[in-house]
This record gives structure tokens, C-alpha cells and sequence, in this order.
């Protein structure tokens, strides 16, 4: 096997200056375009490949992309971020980027490791998930002018439409809006809704989605609708808990005959205390949704990922701006809803 190809010999092939093969390679703006075509050209016969690590000594750029990643606190709806974090590594290397993984214990702490990253020239920009109410870590970035994408909106704080605030969100409203609304075209009228408690941005999200599908389609009204809704902590449990609640109803209301909910989570204990007497819609169709034929909502997260690169990237720009619900800054992807049906479970 031969030795690998050298700058100088790229530059001996082009009939140039290691210094201006150098140039091309940092600095292409600066060398003429006849010059810079030779040695590209040169570059390309060759086969040659830069050396990574002095040229990000050189010039301070490391192509990584840092992001946090948290421990799995939930073993069906956690696994979401996991595979969107898949979909970002196998795309960014596509791209000739890395992904750097840390740890925080908490948003003060992933500031702390923002500003390690940063002084060390460790990472180019970040990518945050989970975004919340009054989420600090934006803010911090945009004040020490660090590139960065969320994914999810900044709920609760004012730069939804600013221009330094870059993030790419699924259409949470969307997904229970069409999961209800399928719901309603099966001849269902009392449609329950299992989510967080507010103020949860992605959480509320969803819960407008079945409360706007319900308003428009099942002649209930606001104050109709508000006892087929519950608020709980994440989790199978808590799931079970509350679909047992609306199962009983109580003086003057009648039973849910079918639920959508915020989580997979939510609704494989939704799905175990029904017994699979009612329909139900979870989100995220995670592989256990999938296992079980639970009905659920699928986040694209192959397009979030493509589109966090894109912003981070830069290749949005030059794209017209036709004002915020089309600004190619803030990308709202729609989900996909799968219908299933499932089997049947043993009676708890």
C-alpha cells in the first residue's frame, strides 16, 4: 500500500505553494479562482484528505456539535430522544460533523458544561432538547453568542420568532388534533384526554390539539369538556390511574368511550385498564406502541434531525422569510398518526 497523499504533494500536482494549498483549504476566499480550481482538482486526483486535528488547532473550528444527553428515566416514552440522537449522529457524520455527548445534572449545571465546551474550543454549537417554561439555557446562549438549535420550542419566554433562537419542534397540537379527530369519525362523542399538568409547553400543546378537535367535532362544550381530561405525572401508573377515573365518571357526567394521550407511557396504562374495551391513542410510537399495536403518534424525528443540521449549518439562509409561520429559522414539523389494533391483554 502506498503512503498516504501529503499537502506537499498536492501542492507539487497543482504547480502551487504549500502555503496556498493551505489556503484553499482554511481560506478559499482569499485565493484566485483559477488557482483555487487547480488545486482542488489536485486535491480530488490525489485523494488527499486534510489532517483533521492540526487543522482544528489552526483554526479554532472543531466540527462538533455538542449535546446533552440524559439518563433514561423512562424506559417506553424516553426511548424518543435516544433515537432522535441516533438519527442526528448517522446524519451530521454524513456531513463530516461529530456529535459530542455530556452530562449535566440539571439546566444550571449544562450551562456550567456550556461555557467548559466553549472556552476549550471543544464544540462549534449546541443542540438542546427539552426545552421548558422559562428555560435559562437559551438565554445564556444568546447572550455569549454560541450557535445553537433546540429542539423544541422556547415555551413561555418571549423569542418564539427571534432570529437568534433557532429550533425545529413536531406539531404536538397537530398530532392529538388528528388523533381525536379520527377518534370522532368512528362514531366516538366523549373522547377523554390523559396529559401532564400545566404549564408543560409540549404537554399543553397536545392538550389544545384534542380539546380544538373535541370543541369542532363532538358538539361538547367547554365546560362539557372539562371533566374528560386529567392531569398526571408520566408514567404506566399514573396512566392506569386516571383511565379508571374517567371509566367511572362521576354525578352528572358520564364515561370517557375512548382516550388520547400525551405519552406512550400514559397510554399503555390507559390500554391495560380499559382492558382494551375502549380506543386508545398514545404518542410517540415507541417500539413498545408498536410491539403491543397501540395506536400512537409518530414524531418524524429523521426530518427534526435533518432540519436541526440544516439550521445549524447554515444552509436555511437565503431562503425567504414570509414572516414566522414560514420563517425557515423555526421549523414545525408535522407527525404522523398510525392506527392500529391491538392485542387483546389479560384483564388487570
Amino acid at each position: 500500500m502506498g503512503a498516504l497523499p501529503t499537502i506537499h504533494d498536492v501542492a507539487r500536482v497543482a504547480g502551487v505553494s504549500r502555503q496556498t494549498v493551505s489556503n484553499v483549504l482554511n481560506s478559499p476566499d482569499i485565493v484566485r479562482p483559477d488557482t483555487r480550481d487547480r488545486v482542488t482538482t489536485a486535491i480530488a486526483e490525489l485523494g488527499y484528505r486534510p489532517h483533521e486535528s492540526a487543522r482544528r488547532l489552526r483554526t479554532r473550528k472543531s466540527s462538533t456539535i455538542g449535546i446533552r444527553i440524559d439518563p433514561m428515566t423512562d424506559g417506553i416514552s424516553g426511548s424518543v430522544l435516544d433515537r432522535f440522537l441516533h438519527a442526528l449522529t448517522e446524519q451530521a457524520a454524513a456531513q463530516g460533523l461529530r456529535v459530542m455527548l455530556f452530562t449535566a445534572t440539571d439546566p444550571d449545571d449544562e450551562i456550567r458544561q456550556f461555557a467548559r465546551l466553549r472556552d476549550g474550543a471543544d464544540v462549534d454549537a449546541f443542540v438542546l432538547t427539552s426545552t421548558f417554561h422559562g428555560d435559562p439555557r437559551t438565554e445564556w446562549l444568546i447572550e455569549n453568542e454560541q450557535s445553537f438549535v433546540t429542539f423544541g420550542r422556547p415555551w413561555g419566554i418571549d423569542d418564539m420568532n427571534d432570529p437568534a433562537h433557532l429550533w425545529v419542534d413536531v406539531d404536538g397540537w397537530w398530532g392529538l388534533h388528528e388523533a381525536t379527530t379520527a377518534l370522532l369519525a368512528q362514531g366516538r362523542r366523549r373522547v377523554g384526554y390523559i396529559g401532564w399538568p400545566s404549564p408543560s409547553g409540549t404537554g399543553d400543546d397536545r392538550r389544545r390539539g384534542w380539546h380544538d378537535a373535541m370543541l369542532a367535532g363532538s358538539g361538547l362544550t367547554d365546560a362539557q369538556l372539562a371533566p374528560l381530561a386529567i392531569a398526571t405525572p408520566d408514567g404506566v401508573t399514573p396512566g392506569g390511574a386516571a383511565l379508571r377515573a374517567l371509566l367511572a365518571g362521576s354525578p352528572g357526567v358520564d364515561p370517557v368511550d375512548a382516550v388520547v394521550c400525551a405519552s406512550d407511557s400514559l397510554a399503555l396504562g390507559a390500554l391495560i385498564a380499559s382492558a382494551g374495551a375502549i380506543p386508545v391513542i398514545g404518542y410517540d410510537n415507541t417500539p413498545v406502541a408498536q410491539a403491543l399495536g397501540l395506536s400512537s403518534v409518530e414524531q418524524p424525528l429523521d426530518e427534526v434531525a435533518s432540519g436541526v443540521l440544516e439550521l445549524l449549518t447554515g444552509a436555511h439562509r437565503g431562503r425567504p422569510d414570509a414572516g414566522p409561520a414560514t420563517d425557515p429559522r423555526h421549523r414545525l414539523v408535522r407527525p404522523r398518526l398510525v392506527l392500529r389494533s391491538p392485542a387483546p391483554l389479560p384483564t388487570p
